[in-house]
């Protein structure tokens, strides 16, 4: 592609070549930009977790996505038997795509690539306690933190539900 432009910018450029036809020329080539493709892979040790970008769900790992901005993206990674992995990346752009540059990558008639990695370790979970002692010590913990406030109601044990049968009547005779 890049020798095809360079033959017709000798071409157009030539003395041959009328003004008006050279101007339209290099309208026409500005015109036809080029592109820029910007790319995030994001891989995590063990592959198979969801990934969610800026609280938007991307899918799972191993996975390559388009991505439009850079700078600061809010990262959470969750995984069955993991912990569940919240961070922050910053997602630097590459020189070409710094203003003023930007402009002359975006109408240049090559292709440019960004492709950014990421890639998140992700911890095992702690199993679950098993031990009764733990668990109701959790229990209480929990109990302490609960606050009632003037809407609550008192507790009570009665059902709050009618029964859905109704009680037989017998007759005597």
């Amino acid at each position: 592609m890049s020798t095809l432009v360079h033959r017709l910018a000798r071409h157009i450029l030539s003395p041959m070549v009328p003004g008006t036809f050279r101007v339209a020329a290099v309208a026409l080539i500005l015109c036809c930009g080029g592109c820029v493709e910007q790319i995030m892979t994001i891989k995590t040790d063990p592959p198979g977790a969801l990934v969610y970008l800026n609280d938007q769900e991307i899918g799972r790992t191993p996975l390559t996505t388009d991505f439009v901005w850079y700078g600061n993206y809010q990262v959470e990674v969750r995984k069955d038997g993991y912990q569940t992995l919240e961070t922050h990346k910053w997602v630097k752009a590459p020189w070409w795509n710094w203003v003023p540059f930007d402009f002359f990558a975006d109408i240049s008639p090559a292709t440019y690539r960004d492709h950014q990695k990421l890639f998140f370790a992700l911890i095992p979970a702690a199993g679950p306690t098993t031990q009764p002692e733990d668990l109701i010590g959790r229990a209480e913990k929990f109990k302490q933190d609960l606050q009632s406030s003037e809407h609550t109601r008192p507790a009570t044990t009665r059902s709050s539900t009618r029964p859905t049968t109704r009680p037989s009547h017998k007759n005597s005779d």
